[in-house]
């Protein structure tokens, strides 16, 4: 495997000519779009398996039509798609990660029939989107319309992206000086359980000198984004408990214990009123040194703008603004129940109060570890512990009572952002552009193929190329046109790129 030096020097060189349109002309552009219709008019949800080998069988022809050794790996349960091929045996290898399964739709929620029918849009004067023609694309075609789709940018849009480059760089008979290999996995929004069940088997398989995935949008400018790493999670939930039943509010109202107030008193033990954690040792490890905050500071960011769009009036204080916020292990409370699970409301007291917690982990800290500190915190405050329902002797002998269930962990990675990497692609990037692009040292959600990156043990980086407002996850969908262009750009300068 290489050093990490040529692997700044490759990122430095394919970012550096990122931004060329000169290799898109308007017809080859309309037919990459209309491919681009054509793979996300195919549905792909896991349960689906059919659906899913017709995506997967979609992709291996187009790669196999680029004369790509494509080899489907056997798996827990869908098969995983490889396609391989070596240039020239000097070259490096860059391992590329795509997945090309979706989100569960709701058709109620979209404004389209079909959410898995592409429609082309453009945003009026009101800023309504309406739906045009798919013939606009033979005449002039605009960056800002967007197709909307299931998939349409999460994450069939890179997809398409690189195979638009390959198939460029093959029509103007040029090879691209680095070998390939492109996995595609079939299950990343529902925790990659396929492609975790191959790594041992095909270990050497994904062998490379870089991985390369690229899902995720990019920064809200939509300029050019490195994203060096993201945040791991671990789950666990807290209850607390009152009487064996229900009890009604108007008998035993002021006699009975309520397990709500109690779960509340041992939340707001946990964080204090400007957000920070108050648990032991919670952020112990993180430092954020000049150098850092310099990185985090220069991503564009305002907070007015943000808290207006989010509707609330001021921030939590973990960071000083919103990338620092990301540098530590969050603790949050999705989702509070009790023992009534029936519609409406009911006048009782109830048996337990249960609070669900999701930690985002950074690469300081272990999900274990950080769930331990959570249950000792717990501890501290006067609660017996233990991990099932309590027997009676116990609810008689223990006057406060919490059972806590810990999950697995999925933890963060990182490639060092303070390497020589940031700091020449930076001043690389300035002199081109005449501005630095946008340098993401952690983002704040979680894939599902940390164990990959771990395992493979290579430099690793996240390239977001579809655009921020794309509602991932989410009814309506959509890409814009012009990260498309952007990101087939990146996706040939990569591909161009001299080691």
């Amino acid at each position: 495997m290489k050093t990490t030096s040529a692997f700044v020097l490759f990122l430095v060189s394919f970012l550096m000519h990122g931004q060329s349109n000169n290799d898109i002309t308007n017809d080859s552009f309309k037919n990459i779009l209309l491919m681009h219709k054509e793979f996300v008019s195919i549905p792909n949800l896991p349960e689906n398996k059919s659906l899913m080998l017709q995506n997967i069988n979609w992709v291996k022809k187009e790669y196999n039509d680029l004369g790509f050794n494509t080899t489907s790996l056997e798996s827990s349960t869908l098969p995983i798609l490889i396609a391989e091929k070596k240039y020239d045996p000097t070259y490096e290898t860059v391992l590329f990660y795509f997945h090309i399964d979706g989100q569960p739709i709701n058709p109620e929620s979209w404004n389209q029939k079909n959410p898995f029918d592409p429609v082309l849009k453009e945003k009026n004067e009101n800023g309504v989107w309406n739906q045009i023609d798919w013939k606009n694309l033979n005449n002039e075609i605009n960056d800002e319309w967007r197709i909307f789709a299931r998939a349409a940018a999460d994450d069939k849009a890179p997809i398409i992206m690189l195979l638009s480059a390959l198939k460029i760089l093959k029509d103007k008979g040029v090879k691209p000086n680095i070998n390939i290999k492109v996995i595609f996995d079939p299950e990343e929004e529902y925790g990659s359980k396929a492609l975790l069940s191959t790594l041992e088997k095909y270990k050497e398989r994904y062998a490379s000198d870089y991985f390369i995935v690229m899902d995720g949008p990019a920064h809200n400018s939509n300029k050019p984004t490195v994203t060096f790493g993201c945040r791991g999670i671990t789950t666990c939930s807290i209850t607390t408990y009152g009487s064996k039943l229900p009890q009604h509010s108007g008998h035993y109202g002021n006699y009975v214990p309520n397990p709500v107030f109690s779960l509340a008193n041992l939340l707001s033990s946990m964080k204090d009123e400007q957000g920070k954690v108050l648990i032991e040792d919670y952020y112990k490890g993180i430092e954020i040194s000049p150098e850092i905050y310099k990185l985090l500071e220069s991503v564009p960011f305002n907070s007015k703008k943000l808290n207006k769009n989010l509707g609330i009036y001021a921030s939590e204080k973990v960071g000083n603004n919103y990338q620092e916020s990301l540098q530590y292990p969050s603790l949050n409370v999705r989702q509070i129940g009790t023992s009534w699970k029936g519609k409406g409301l009911k006048t009782v007291i109830p048996e337990y109060a249960t609070a669900n917690l999701d930690i985002r982990l950074v690469p300081e800290t272990d999900g274990k570890v950080q769930l331990q500190k959570v249950k000792k915190h717990i501890q501290q405050q006067g609660y017996y512990v233990i991990d099932r329902d309590p027997t009676d002797e116990e609810r008689r002998s223990h006057p406060k009572i919490v059972k806590f269930i810990a999950s697995r962990s999925l933890n963060a990675f990182r490639t060092n952002p303070d390497s020589d990497f940031g700091k020449k692609i930076r001043a690389q990037l300035m002199e081109k552009f005449g501005e630095e692009p946008v340098v993401i040292r952690l983002m704040g959600g979680t894939v599902p193929i940390v164990p990959v990156i771990n395992k493979l043990k290579v430099p690793t980086v996240i390239i977001p190329m579809v655009n921020m407002d794309n509602n991932q996850h989410s009814p309506n969908e959509n890409i814009r046109i012009g990260n498309i262009r952007q990101g087939i750009n990146i996706c040939l300068t990569i591909l161009n790129s001299k080691h």
